[in-house]
C-alpha cells in the first residue's frame, strides 16, 4: 500500500474553517474505491498545523493525483496555506492497520 503524512501549516484566519474548507476533497477521497483512509488530526504542538494521514492501494495513488478532485482540493487548500506542505510517502507492505507487539492490551 502507499501510506503517506502530510503536514499543513494553516494562515491563523484558515484555523477555524480549513476542516470545513476541504471537506469536499476529504469525502471525494475517501470515496475512490483505492482509498484506504484519509484522516486528519490536528496538532497538540502547534496550533495552525494540521496532519492527514492516507493510504491507497497498491496502483490506487496515481488515480488519486489525477483526479479533478484533487486538483480541486489543492487549489482550494492553496491559499489557506503559510508554506509548502511536508510529506512523507512510502510503499509499504500490508493493507491496514496492525496491532502493535510491543504495547498489548488485554480486551
Amino acid at each position: 500500500m502507499i501510506l503517506i503524512v502530510v503536514k499543513y501549516r494553516v494562515k491563523p484566519e484558515a484555523v477555524d474553517g480549513f476542516l470545513d474548507e476541504v471537506a469536499d476533497f476529504t469525502a471525494a477521497t475517501r470515496a475512490e474505491p483505492g482509498n484506504l483512509w484519509f484522516e486528519w488530526s490536528r496538532s497538540v504542538e502547534r496550533d495552525d498545523e494540521f496532519v492527514l494521514v492516507e493510504a491507497f492501494r497498491d496502483g490506487a495513488g496515481e488515480a488519486h493525483v489525477n483526479s479533478d478532485h484533487f486538483r480541486a482540493g489543492l487549489a482550494s487548500m492553496k491559499p489557506l496555506l503559510k508554506e509548502t506542505p511536508l510529506i512523507v510517502s512510502r510503499v509499504v507492505e500490508g493493507e491496514g492497520w496492525d496491532r502493535m507487539g510491543e504495547l498489548t492490551v488485554d480486551e
